[in-house]
């Protein structure tokens, strides 16, 4: 069986509540080799018709248009006051599909969004979350592994996807950078699901838990929406502009808003990374302070291997979101810290 990981995880479940955790030797074997996670949980939605990337591209802060098939790339969905309704991965697919991966129980909510604004467009939006499951493969061996398992014919490209076969299961592999070393998401049909994965664990892949995944999320600064981006954010705020963001596509809904704060050259918070010093891990949620005024709170948090220490997501206000910035919270001293961890 594979481990099951829900991308929106609670925020309350205990990693560690003083110290060092138990997993650390797992930490270390999986990101040196090869670790498997089921995060079939995340929301996965087909838009199909002739529209399909006119419409996505008016609704989206990336440039949808430049992609070819085979081609993808991590964007924002955004309101009318730019505020971030979804943040996506976008897979624009051979055949007549683009696929938007994204954050657990996304699904409605943002094909509720997209409905209102369809007219005479021609595109169609199909929930595929139950008709499909994935697994997230990371770690420094990860591209070995998968290339004993399938064809080799994986993407070298960050968000560029490829059709590949696992044990005569057909899956769409997407490189990613939410893992440590090499990362992927392997998409195919529910029913081919524990096939791959028992492909993938017979060449050498290890099972993980939560808690590390947490880790390797949180080090490689890769957000979740819902627990560290909300409707409440601007686009800007998540600190991915370089990676999510075009400045130069034109219009979409939002792009006012997006477009002015580029211009006035900041917003007042950034989500950013912050090492605490005490072994006890905080909860999201916890305060931190700077001359003892509070500027922001954590979002989500982990044990971080790499730093030895806990590490967060934290939104704080743009005074105190440079590396190096002294903060203060309940559980003691705090510093912020530039994600990823390298």
């Amino acid at each position: 069986e594979t481990c099951s990981y829900p991308w929106d995880m609670d925020n309350s479940l205990p990693l560690s509540t003083n110290g060092p955790p138990d997993w650390l030797d797992d930490y270390r074997a999986l990101t040196a080799g090869c670790g498997l996670a089921d995060v079939s949980s995340r929301s996965r939605i087909a838009l199909t018709g002739a529209d399909r990337m006119q419409f996505l591209n008016s609704f989206c802060t990336n440039d949808i248009k430049r992609l070819a098939p085979g081609e993808g790339c991590e964007a924002f969905l955004t309101n009318h006051q730019g505020k971030t309704v979804g943040h996506v991965l976008v897979r624009v697919q051979q055949g007549d599909s683009i696929v938007l991966d994204t954050s657990p129980q996304q699904a409605a909510k943002i094909i509720q969004h997209f409905d209102r604004f369809v007219i005479s467009d021609r595109v169609e939006f199909q929930n595929q979350t139950e008709a499909t499951g994935e697994l997230l493969v990371f770690g420094n061996d990860a591209r070995r592994v998968l290339s004993a398992v399938g064809q080799g014919r994986l993407p070298t490209n960050l968000y560029h996807h490829a059709l590949e076969t696992f044990q005569g299961k057909n899956a769409v592999v997407q490189k990613v950078d939410f893992g440590g070393g090499d990362s992927f998401l392997i998409t195919t049909r529910l029913e081919d699901l524990d096939a791959i994965s028992a492909s993938l664990t017979a060449a050498g892949a290890v099972l993980s838990d939560h808690a590390i995944l947490q880790a390797i999320r949180i080090e490689a600064g890769f957000p979740v929406f819902g627990l560290d981006i909300t409707d409440d954010n601007l686009p800007q705020e998540i600190g991915r502009d370089k990676i999510a963001i075009s400045f130069t596509k034109g219009c979409y809904l939002g792009q006012e808003t997006v477009a002015r704060i580029d211009a006035l050259g900041h917003v007042n918070r950034l989500l950013t990374g912050v090492r605490f010093s005490s072994a006890e891990i905080p909860s999201a949620g916890t305060e931190l302070f700077a001359a003892d005024k509070s500027v922001g709170k954590v979002t989500s948090v982990c044990w971080s291997p790499q730093l030895a220490a806990p590490l967060a997501f934290a939104l704080l206000r743009r005074a105190q979101s440079a590396p190096g910035t002294k903060l203060s919270s309940a559980l003691g001293p705090a510093d912020v810290v530039a994600l990823p961890i390298k």
